[in-house]
């Protein structure tokens, strides 16, 4: 963390002021990246169901490395690093994985799979 030496109190209130605002607009955004996150991980854990019932592995990576192409191509457009999408996209992937190796695990051993 950086820390400065000047304090709020030296600085111009019109500045403040567009502090103030560009950072509840961030906070916004985050808590819709939060709720959307949750949308897909209730989706996520439905496919983690079928898959288990299905006895279908929990991992795709024909799809995975599909979906990473994807939306390397989508940051592309976005004006977003690729780098950094794929390894977010990456980690995302990994929980999934991780949910749906559960939920099948669960599923074996006749247990009902807990909702996320």
């Amino acid at each position: 963390m950086t820390t400065s030496n000047t304090t709020t109190d030296d600085v111009d209130p019109a500045v403040r002021e567009e502090l103030t605002r560009l950072r509840e607009s961030i906070d916004n955004i985050d808590a819709a990246v939060v709720h959307m996150l949750a949308e897909r991980f209730k989706c996520t854990q439905q496919v983690g169901r079928l898959k288990a019932l299905h006895r279908l592995p929990p991992a795709d990576p024909a799809r995975e490395a599909r979906q990473i192409d994807r939306l390397r191509t989508l940051a592309e457009s976005a004006k977003l690093d690729p780098g950094f999408a794929e390894k977010f996209l990456n980690f995302i992937i990994g929980e999934v994985i991780r949910h749906h190796e559960r939920i099948a695990e669960d599923t074996v051993n006749g247990t009902s799979p807990a909702a996320d």
